[in-house]
C-alpha cells in the first residue's frame, strides 16, 4: 500500500527525487520516512518526517544533502537527494507509521545507483 517512485541511476554529484504515497485509507499519519539498504549491509534509517509537528530527522550521512517533505497529496512524502555519492547506492524503502508505535507499512523498495 506504499507506492514508491523516482529511483534510478545518476552520476556522483547529481540529484534524484523519490516519492512515496500510501494508497490505503487512514484518519491520520504519525510519520513517514525512508530507510535504505546498501549492498551487503543491514537496513539503516535515512530520514523521517513527523506530520503533526513537521519535525524532521536525518542520518548524519545524508544531513545537508537530502530533504524530506510532505507531498501535495495526502499521505505522500518526497525525498530530494542532492550531491549524491557512490556510497548512497542502495535500495530505498518508504515506511509509514499511523499509530505512533513505529513503522507498520513498508514500500517495495526502489533502487538508487550512484556511479
Amino acid at each position: 500500500q506504499l507506492v514508491e517512485s523516482g529511483g534510478g541511476s545518476v552520476q556522483a554529484g547529481g540529484s534524484l527525487t523519490l516519492s512515496c504515497t500510501f494508497s490505503g485509507t487512514t484518519d491520520s499519519t504519525y510519520s513517514m520516512g525512508w530507510v535504505r539498504q546498501r549492498p551487503g549491509q543491514d537496513r539503516e534509517g535515512v530520514t523521517v518526517l513527523y506530520f503533526g509537528s513537521g519535525v524532521t530527522y536525518y542520518d548524519d550521512t545524508v544531513e545537508g544533502r537530502f530533504t524530506i517533505s510532505a507531498g501535495d497529496a495526502k499521505n505522500t512524502v518526497n525525498l530530494q537527494m542532492d550531491h549524491l555519492r557512490p556510497e548512497d547506492t542502495a535500495v530505498y524503502y518508504c515506511a509509514a507509521d499511523f499509530t505512533g508505535r513505529g513503522f507498520q507499512y513498508w514500500g517495495q523498495g526502489t533502487q538508487v545507483t550512484v556511479s
